[in-house]
């Protein structure tokens, strides 16, 4: 199935189990009802913070929004995964991983080009994000400082607040990121 087909599926799942009409999620989320309803309906490919939003909005992990069904062990090919992109293509995400009832993160693979940026609201509460570096150096700008990593470098830190990966070199930069959900 593809992507913006599980996502309207889960967004009207979670919504109605919350009893919200579109309107008020949408009020929650910070976005249009129509931009909601276009979602839902399986109309659109939303952005990262779009999604990011909702999710906030509905006080879920990310990765709710594109849950499937796990099997007992679960193999995930580069190939098999769906590129998502910032609000520009030069920030891309790949998720190998969502949250389910049995685990509480979410993995992606990333990359974001020479001379680039890519801000990412605030996660929910609470939540975690672990950053390892596999090529080039990422500085990641917070409310609380400016981290410099360099390849095989991590950084752990509270994801609640908004934060910009940047990239200031020529090369391709590559990182891995787990989005964690304290229970």
């Amino acid at each position: 199935m593809e992507l913006g087909k599980i996502i309207a599926f889960n967004l009207k799942r979670l919504r109605m189990e919350r009893n919200l009409s579109q309107g008020q999620l949408a009020k929650e989320a910070g976005i249009s009802k129509a931009m909601l309803s276009d979602i839902e309906k399986g109309g659109s490919n939303p952005t990262i913070n779009t999604l990011w939003k909702i999710a906030n909005g509905l006080n879920v992990p990310y990765t709710k929004l594109m849950d499937g069904i796990d099997d007992e062990a679960t193999v995930v090919q580069r190939k098999d995964t769906i590129e998502q992109s910032g609000e520009s293509s030069a920030y891309r995400v790949y998720c190998y991983f969502t949250t389910t009832p049995t685990r509480n993160f979410e993995l992606f693979y990333c990359e974001l080009d020479g001379h680039s940026s890519n801000k990412s609201i605030g996660h929910s509460q609470k939540s975690q994000e672990y950053i390892y570096v596999m090529n080039g150096e990422l500085i990641l700008d917070t409310q609380k400082g400016e981290y410099v990593l360099q390849e095989g470098d991590s950084l752990a830190f509270d994801s609640s607040i908004s934060h910009t990966y940047i990239n200031r070199q020529d090369t391709l930069l590559a990182f891995i990121v787990i989005n964690y959900y304290p229970n």
